[in-house]
């Protein structure tokens, strides 16, 4: 079964300084939300997909990695004390979190108890809801700065907010994320398993796959900086590098982006703003395809 996008955690260590930079870019992001093992994170929503900015705010509360159970705080903790700011899990929809383990199990690439949680969140009117989640985890060990799990939305009625994805730069829709590694073939099996589809060869060091909701790419360094004008991201293994988002006016966007003040660098038909600005992400702006 192939799994679409869900969503990326984007690690900071300022969570409302890293809202007010998604703010200046043009993105509508939500309120702050807390999790019961010490972390806390702001949304930014998409229609299907979102990206979850998070902050490791209260390190004596992250429980530790366990035999056989997958600690979320714990690798944030320590994704942004080995490695610093930046994207640092990449999350699949989950239809099926039994059948996510099996098959992540099977494959030898998973091991870890389903972890299923709820938390409270708040609706744009700033009333309270519960959401809740089922999460089922793999791990490649030769990417240890790299998390991946899916998710099914238990409450996905409290959760999706269409006021959320309204985008005063123009943003619509995900397009896709781009994965790095020095050796993008090394990875190829991991990346077909947890996807649920074999990745298609473009080019020499560089793979693609087309989901139901956004692309997966997974280029090698030299092509990643080719592409889109700043470094991959240099840590062993495979490294979350940048998303890839649709507008719907590139001039709205341009204008938008160059109101933030920030580095901008269009390269080709994209905008790009790289990781030193945007905290470690690289954030790719691409015009929308037009429908035949």
């Amino acid at each position: 079964m192939i799994r679409g996008l869900d969503h990326v955690v984007h690690v900071v260590r300022d969570l409302d300084a890293a809202g007010e930079l998604y703010d200046m870019l043009g993105f509508t992001v939500g309120s702050r939300n807390r999790h019961p093992w010490g972390t806390h994170n702001r949304l930014i929503q998409l229609p299907g997909f979102f990206i979850e900015l998070l902050e490791v705010a209260d390190p004596e509360a992250i429980p530790p990695h366990e035999e056989g159970r997958f600690s979320f705080g714990a690798f944030n903790r320590d994704f942004i004390g080995e490695v610093g700011e930046g994207l640092s899990m990449l999350v699949l929809e989950g239809r099926d979190p039994v059948i996510d383990k099996e098959e992540f199990d099977l494959a030898g690439v998973g091991g870890f108890e389903i972890f299923d949680f709820a938390r409270m969140g708040k609706r744009p009117d700033g009333s309270d809801v519960e959401v809740a989640f089922s999460l089922a985890y793999a791990r490649e060990m030769a990417s240890p700065h790299t998390g991946f799990f899916t998710c099914l939305q238990r409450r996905p009625e409290n959760f999706w907010a269409p006021d959320l994805q309204r985008h005063m730069n123009g943003v619509t829709d995900i397009i896709g994320v781009v994965l790095t590694a020095a050796d993008p073939a090394a990875h190829v099996d991991f990346l077909s398993v947890f996807v649920g589809a074999d990745l298609r060869r473009a080019v020499d060091g560089w793979y693609v796959v087309n989901t139901p909701r956004g692309a997966v790419d997974l280029m090698s360094h030299d092509l990643f900086a080719e592409r889109f004008g700043f470094p991959a991201p240099a840590e062993a293994g495979l490294r979350l590098g940048a998303m890839r988002f649709a507008v719907a006016d590139m001039d709205k966007t341009q204008r938008r982006l160059s109101s933030s003040r920030m580095a901008v660098e269009e390269i080709e038909d994209v905008m790009v703003v790289g990781p030193r600005a945007a905290l470690g992400a690289t954030l790719v702006f691409e015009l929308a395809a037009q429908p035949d």
